[in-house]
């Protein structure tokens, strides 16, 4: 298999698809690479460190879209390069088509065949190739959420920590799933007071039976539960996913209007359109804006701020994928049904179920 490594383009993304270590185990399993030129560069690896593992360096772009068949990547192509795509490329990287779905519809119209790692699927119902970078996000949520508390950034003006005689501040966590859990776990370590908002009683008690029950609340989702957390917290971590589907807005707009002016959200769902009716994607660069007085964080590549750590721990859940899928693609497509789960783009046309309801 030719397989190509592009180098992202989207803003502040340092990313790579794949390792000069992924690289060297595919080139000794026989496939040919063909990496961009500086495409890990923002990370440490050289064209020199893939060129060592048997890749071949293209310095333009639109050569090496025309060498290989399978295109690695780390996030979803943007409308610049659906001009290099066409129906001999199969793409394999983060799709996220349900937030823009008229984009969705002109990456179809390439011809090229586009599988997603976020809607890969294991034997136990799992998200494999989403879950280590929504355990980041996680993570990174209460880091970022402090940050933009402190009175500088816009913030209330808090902090997490133990102090004699202050009560400890409040993060709700909404959604418990791998980015919640770990929003969660670094809440807690932080000495925060954490309210755990989740739709099913079944999770929230395994979280229960996981974490205990000192300095947390596990609260049923609801309308009005939602509101009385709002009305208490400090920082608010969004974080519903819905396999394929945009996410449900759980927080409207006018829910904001009970939260204390200078708290901050963090909309981790902003890859799949936002659980957050006032949020709307941010880069980076200007990674915050206020509305009714609430800091809104909502970057769309979240991982994107700790790119090294990111990319390892992507290499490591993707290179058995990739392998697979490298040694025949349509095969491994039809007779692997966690494979086909991904198949969200074949012949012109979206094809994944959850896709198709939004078209």
């Amino acid at each position: 298999m030719k397989i190509i490594i592009p180098k992202e383009i989207k803003n502040n993304e340092y990313r790579v698809g794949l390792t000069p270590g992924s690289v060297k185990q595919l080139f000794n399993e026989g496939h040919e690479i063909f990496v961009e030129n500086n495409a890990g560069i923002g990370i440490g690896y050289s064209n020199n460190d893939y060129e060592l593992s048997g890749a071949s360096v293209i310095d333009n772009r639109s050569d090496l879209f025309k060498k290989g068949e399978l295109i690695i990547k780390v996030k979803e192509p943007i409308p610049e390069e659906f001009q290099y795509l066409n129906s001999s490329h199969t793409l394999f990287t983060y799709l996220h088509l349900a937030a823009n779905m008229s984009q969705a519809k002109e990456l179809a119209e390439t011809g090229v065949r586009a599988i997603a790692y976020e809607t890969i699927t294991s034997d136990t119902g799992n998200l494999p190739l989403l879950a280590p970078m929504s355990s980041i996000a996680g993570q990174i949520s209460i880091v970022v959420g402090s940050y933009f508390l402190l009175k500088p950034n816009k913030g209330l003006g808090v902090m997490f920590g133990e102090f004699i005689g202050i009560d400890k501040r409040i993060v709700t966590v909404i959604g418990a799933g791998v980015a919640g859990t770990e929003a969660i776990k670094k809440a807690l370590a932080n000495n925060a007071h954490v309210k755990v908002i989740d739709l099913s009683e079944q999770r929230l008690n395994e979280l229960r039976d996981q974490l205990g029950d000192e300095n947390i609340e596990y609260i049923v989702s609801s309308r009005e539960t939602i509101i009385d957390a709002l009305s208490v917290s400090d920082l608010v971590i969004g974080c519903v996913y819905v396999i394929g589907k945009e996410a449900p807005k759980v927080i409207t707009e006018d829910m904001l209007s009970v939260m204390k002016e200078g708290s901050v959200i963090v909309d981790i769902s902003i890859d799949q359109g936002g659980c957050i009716e006032s949020s709307r994607p941010t880069t980076h660069d200007e990674p915050i804006f206020i509305k009714n007085g609430v800091v809104h964080y909502c970057v769309t590549n979240m991982p994107g701020a700790v790119p090294l750590t990111s990319t390892l721990a992507l290499n490591q859940a993707t290179l058995p994928y990739v392998s697979s899928l490298s040694k025949n693609i349509e095969k491994t497509l039809e007779n692997d049904k966690h494979f086909a789960s991904g198949l969200s783009i074949e012949n012109g046309r979206i094809v994944h179920p959850a896709l198709q309801d939004n078209t």
